[in-house]
């Protein structure tokens, strides 16, 4: 599930504006993320994306929040428990903590990043659980660009990208950071399409991305996403082919809209 989250961040990185016009606080979508089995498309597990507010002895910020998890009948097979969250500015949505747990077929892992945009570093945090039941961790400071961005932000960070403005083909490369290292991405504006979704049918912008010195990502214009062309640039479709498979997520339910 992790490949599947991070191929849908990679997805949806690109260039936005200084100020959040598109994020409500209160927002809440959900996935049905399929996956190919046996040739078959299969719903496994769903994905929900929602947005709180946190007040602070210094300030107010926005979580952003995305858990993952399979359906009960598939828990025997593969059970997946995934937990990735951000803290941000409500209105320019820079990052200052983020946390990612997860839990894959008794696979468990856990990061905290503290982002210090003074010095542009990350302060890491990793704890994984040993098969033995005991716990190793590793406390880390990793120098980042004055662009990078954890998931789940450039999850929300791409809705606020003036991509009305773009022309078809225009491309351009982002970094986000993940396990402690800095990934570039590029991505590339294919045009509009309109979709049957639980909106009805939604026009859409549609993106295709491929990630630079890495095999998370397969084949050429494989990995696609479809964003409501609106105010709002809500994801209502993916599809992903990573190195295990490929699969889609797909909009269930949508809430809380800003516009």
């Amino acid at each position: 599930m992790k490949r599947i989250i991070l191929s849908l961040v990679l997805l949806i990185s690109a260039k936005a504006l200084s100020q959040n016009t598109s994020i409500a606080i209160g927002e809440k979508l959900t996935y049905s993320a399929s996956y190919v089995m046996s040739g078959l498309l299969t719903d496994l597990a769903e994905v929900t994306m929602e947005t709180s507010e946190v007040n602070t002895s210094k300030s107010k910020l926005m979580k952003l929040k995305c858990t993952a998890a399979t359906y009960t009948k598939w828990d025997s097979f593969f059970k997946i428990r995934d937990l990735y969250e951000s803290y941000v500015s409500p209105s320019s949505l820079t990052p200052y903590l983020y946390n990612r747990d997860i839990n894959e077929g008794g696979y468990n892992k856990f990061m905290k990043y503290k982002f210090d945009h003074k010095t542009n570093t990350v302060a890491s945090l990793k704890r994984k659980l040993k098969k033995d039941g005991s716990t190793v961790e590793e406390k880390k400071t990793v120098k980042i660009g004055n662009a990078t961005r954890d998931l789940v932000t450039t999850l929300y960070y791409i809705r606020n990208m003036e991509i009305h403005k773009a022309k078809i083909g225009d491309n351009q490369n982002f970094t986000i950071i993940f396990d402690n290292k800095e990934m570039v991405i590029n991505v590339k504006y294919l045009g509009k399409e309109t979709l049957n979704s639980v909106l009805g049918k939604t026009e859409c912008y549609k993106l295709a991305i491929s990630l630079k010195n890495s095999d998370v990502l397969k084949g050429n214009n494989d990995n696609l996403i479809w964003l409501s062309a609106d105010a709002n640039k809500i994801p209502i479709y993916a599809k992903f082919k990573i190195a295990v498979g490929s699969g889609e997520l797909k909009l269930k339910r949508a809430s809380g809209m800003l516009n």
